[in-house]
């Protein structure tokens, strides 16, 4: 892989609402010296094909338009994480796609309030004292709720995600385990650490799973009947990763049988466009069961996500005009 190298002033394209957008805070914070371009959603496609062929680098999600020619391009910044949607052949030769983190905080926060509900279940606790107040019980005599507390919760895939979700629940007290393609001795806070061929037993041993899997040919309908078969029947599956990774009519008929004890679920099966913005995120009826949490792909949503995002997202783009190696490199265009 090659280090690309800048002459002059260089050109930063900010193209759609994933980069155009945030015009005034990347210049706030980039220290090198660019001339900058925008486009935006909407406009002309044509425009966006004129300033294109001027960048030497362009943060930007998946533009949905015809790409001319663009040999000057050295890197194609995506200010979030998932890239499936991307090819090498689709990008410049030599340009290299980058990503950007800086979501693990905030989703593991996510992962843990979800456990901490399950087991807790203060949304109901507080609606059933709003409408009955004591209920005639005298306190410490009501209904039990359930603790994190030497449970067990299973991880799969080990990246920056699983890693902030294993501290938080072993500062819980509870058993933390996971898996990931790549072997190797089982760091801390682990308990337990294997490859994907043992999933099943991970599955079998833990009352939470969670997976924070990117979407990939190996990953797409990982789990189906079968896999979420290998749950124990009270287990939680939780995905934070993508929403193509659980089969959906399997979840669905898994959530409605009972052959799982319930699901926490921020990744789905259909996503608003600019054309269609009414699309409904699932394709069975998901709202009308009673043993799932559905929150709107939102957790990795702070504002302190999105500062830490533009953060590194400018350090980069410094980095690409002093000559430095680039972080989060993904691949190398090839087109």
């Amino acid at each position: 892989m090659t280090q690309p190298h800048l002459n002059g002033q260089p050109t930063l394209f900010l193209a759609g609402d994933m980069g155009a957008r945030h015009e005034t805070e990347l210049r706030d914070q980039l220290t090198t010296d660019w001339r900058i371009l925008t486009w935006n959603d909407g406009d002309d496609p044509a425009q966006f094909a004129e300033k294109v062929v001027e960048a030497d680098a362009i943060i930007a999600g998946n533009i949905r338009c015809d790409w001319p020619k663009a040999p000057n391009l050295k890197m194609y910044q995506v200010p979030f994480t998932g890239v499936e949607w991307l090819r090498p052949e689709k990008v410049p030769k030599g340009c290299l796609v980058c990503n950007t983190y800086e979501h693990e905080i905030t989703m593991a926060e996510y992962v843990i309030a979800g456990l901490l509900e399950w087991e807790i279940g203060m949304r109901a606790s507080d609606l059933k004292f709003r409408e009955k107040g004591w209920n005639r019980l005298l306190p410490g005599t009501g209904v039990s709720h359930g603790e994190l507390y030497g449970k067990t919760v299973g991880i799969v895939g080990y990246g920056h995600i699983g890693w902030e979700v294993a501290a938080r629940a072993k500062a819980f007290g509870m058993r933390v385990t996971a898996v990931s393609r790549t072997a190797r001795e089982t760091p801390a806070p682990l308990d337990w650490f294997g490859t994907l061929d043992e999933l099943d037993r991970l599955l079998g041993e833990s009352d939470y799973v969670v997976l924070t899997l990117p979407l990939a040919p190996e990953t797409r309908a990982m789990f189906d009947t079968e896999r979420l078969g290998k749950m124990k029947p009270t287990g939680v599956i939780i995905n934070v990763g993508r929403g193509m990774v659980i089969h959906e009519e399997s979840l669905y008929q898994a959530l409605v049988d009972r052959r799982i004890g319930g699901a926490i679920i921020d990744v789905w099966y259909g996503y608003p466009t600019v054309g269609d913005l009414d699309r409904v995120p699932w394709n069975f009826p998901f709202d009308q069961l009673d043993n799932i949490i559905m929150t709107p792909h939102n957790s990795a949503t702070s504002d302190a996500m999105r500062d830490r995002r533009l953060s590194f997202v400018a350090r980069n783009v410094d980095h690409l005009a002093r000559g430095e190696a680039l972080e989060n490199v993904c691949f190398e265009g090839e087109g």
